[in-house]
């Protein structure tokens, strides 16, 4: 910064020009723009599906859908356990301004309390969090979700990750991008 004149001296405006130009080409600024207007559909599309047979107790699948990554995760018992306790540490632990179905309002956000589908990407800037034990962690700016999707209050995301359309074709096939 140019102390004199109060302004970003050009190599830092390039650097900040560059930085708002990778989030934008990334997508971030249009997720977030859909993000945080719960009055939009929840995301629909060409349906996609995926086979959770071998998907064991505690584990993540990732897939491609719309460009965009969808986590499934079979939940054990005792995070289907936890998440059902008190939410105060949670931004919007009911889920009343998330983006998604009617059909996953509730306390897992899902349609079977074993199974979660979201996209997974961050709603803060549409960074990809990890699975981390009991949680997801965005590596970037620190936003935390239960494994339910639902944001902490602590770090810069304030919405629950989104929900897509999704159904279940029998025991073990996932149909992400139709309703139930």
């Amino acid at each position: 910064m140019d102390e004199e004149a109060g302004h970003a001296t050009k190599p830092q405006r390039r650097r900040i020009m560059f930085a708002a130009g990778a989030c934008a080409v990334g997508g971030g600024a249009l997720f977030l723009s859909q993000q945080h207007n719960a009055t939009r559909s929840w995301p629909h599309g060409t349906p996609l599906k995926v086979d959770i047979a071998g998907l064991p107790e505690g584990k993540l699948k990732t897939v491609e859908w719309q460009g965009k990554p969808v986590w499934i995760l079979r939940r054990r018992p005792g995070e289907i356990a936890a998440l059902q306790k008190g939410g105060e540490a949670l931004a919007d632990a009911d889920s009343r301004e998330s983006l998604q179905p009617p059909y996953t309002r509730n306390a897992l956000r899902s349609l079977r309390p074993e199974i979660f589908v979201a996209i997974g990407l961050c709603t803060h800037q549409g960074c990809t969090p990890a699975l981390n034990g009991d949680h997801f962690l965005c590596p970037c700016h620190t936003s935390r979700y239960d494994l339910a999707g639902r944001v902490f209050k602590v770090g810069p995301a304030q919405a629950n990750l989104v929900i897509p359309a999704y159904r279940f074709d029998g025991d073990n096939t996932l149909i992400v991008g139709e309703d139930t």
